[in-house]
């Protein structure tokens, strides 16, 4: 499961969504999500499927490399699924004992579980097509008017971007300690809930060490490098809206109005 996390990670192709520039696949990113918020009906919710199985089929990024994402949030999913389906008062349709299972529980539990798997869907998309120096780029960009407010937009974009490198490389990195504690003896799949999370503890501690190692690393050859901040620096490959990028906002502004639109009339 360690491995099945596509958030962070990039998946080289050659495809339309991978050519856009990335500040207009995070803008598209904020209006899919925003859309699910907004949705509180099956037909939005069967328009935002049909647009994310369109994004995901452009992309040409396998959708069973997609799906292993689900595996990391199946846990939340089951908490929030079983809250919302037993918690939820109204028209009783199944009672085993003290649970009961309502007509607006199963209603709220479905939309909630689509809500969910859709948010980890069309967030690993944005980042298999979008690499982490595009991702900076794009968030500089697209937030550089914050600048004229004193926030220093480039050191948070250039955190956030760290942020997602590494996650990759911590995973790579925990599944090489699990790994070798397993070789000498360690189980980490045995046990009830508490006795699996006492077998984590001695994983935490190596791949702590090794963050920190690596974040010193890092900040040494940054320092190296002569990096002081965004300041006075240029871009090797500047941002630059194509067409392909126009006609992306202007579907993007169809799919908010249809969305719109359903929650209005539905």
């Amino acid at each position: 499961m360690i491995r099945d996390i596509t958030i962070g990670q990039y998946y080289p192709a050659d495809s339309v969504v991978h050519r856009l520039d990335p500040r207009t696949k995070l803008f598209g990113t904020m209006v899919f999500l925003i859309s699910l918020f907004v949705a509180d009906s099956i037909w939005a919710y069967l328009l935002a499927t049909a647009v994310l199985a369109a994004c995901i089929r452009v992309s040409r990024v396998p959708f069973s490399f997609m799906v292993k994402g689900l595996k990391a949030v199946v846990i939340l999913l089951l908490i929030s699924v079983s809250f919302n389906l037993f918690l939820t008062d109204g028209e009783v349709l199944v009672r085993l004992g003290f649970l009961k299972i309502t007509r607006e529980g199963l209603y709220t539990a479905a939309f909630m579980a689509v809500r969910l798997i859709y948010l980890v869907l069309g967030s690993s998309l944005m980042t298999l097509t979008t690499t982490p120096n595009e991702l900076t780029d794009g968030l500089e960009k697209g937030l550089g008017f914050l600048k004229r407010f004193g926030l220093p937009i480039h050191e948070v974009s250039m955190m956030m971007s760290i942020a997602l490198r590494f996650i990759p490389i911590l995973i790579e990195e925990t599944d090489k300690i699990m790994k070798a504690q397993m070789a000498r003896g360690a189980d980490f799949e045995s046990g009830n809930l508490i006795e699996k999370a006492k077998a984590m503890v001695p994983l935490l501690v190596p791949l702590f060490i090794s963050a920190f190692r690596r974040a010193t690393d890092l900040a040494m050859a940054m320092e190296a490098r002569c990096y002081r901040g965004g300041e006075g620096r240029t871009k090797m490959k500047p941002l630059k809206y194509q067409f392909r990028d126009k006609a992306a906002y202007l579907l993007y502004l169809a799919y908010i109005l249809l969305v719109a639109v359903l929650k209005v009339a539905l």
